[in-house]
């Protein structure tokens, strides 16, 4: 692998496992609220007509499955972003996952509102590594080193 990827590329590759371990995290929370507020499997979202405490399980199953839901794109934009930009896309997938996490504690609370407080600078995370991604297919584009333009 020696000269195929920039020695940086290892945080881009250690971030991603970073976030491997914030989303089986999340999972054993769906799996504890799914035991606290009785929604047996395979019951995806509790019916507030049959459970008082609905809205609260919805917010902890929401707040993971958006995780799930986002979480191609953030790695397709971490892997080939990173390609070029690894110490960039490290940091800004830092800043993702850290966001990430305070997005699902504030969803969690049973206030959807609440998962934007810190949330939100995941989606700020998100543009910087599309801009990553995109500096790396210009610079194929224009026949160049990947690494060696911008």
């Amino acid at each position: 692998m020696e000269g195929m990827l920039p020695k940086e590329y290892g945080y881009v590759a250690l971030v991603l496992v970073f976030y491997c371990f914030l989303n089986f995290w999340m999972a054993a929370q769906v799996g504890m609220a799914r035991k606290k507020y009785k929604v047996f499997y395979p019951t995806l979202y509790a019916s507030e007509s049959d459970n008082k405490d609905a809205k609260l399980f919805n917010c902890v199953q929401r707040g993971h499955q958006n995780s799930l839901e986002m979480m191609p794109m953030f790695f397709m934009l971490m892997i080939v972003g990173g390609l070029r930009h690894p110490c960039a896309c490290a940091s800004l997938g830092v800043l993702y996952t850290v966001s990430r996490f305070f997005y699902f504690k504030g969803y969690s609370t049973g206030d959807p509102q609440k998962r934007l407080k810190i949330g939100k600078y995941g989606f700020l995370a998100i543009l910087g590594l599309m801009i990553c991604t995109i500096s790396f297919g210009v610079g194929l584009l224009r026949g160049g080193e990947p690494r060696a333009l911008f």
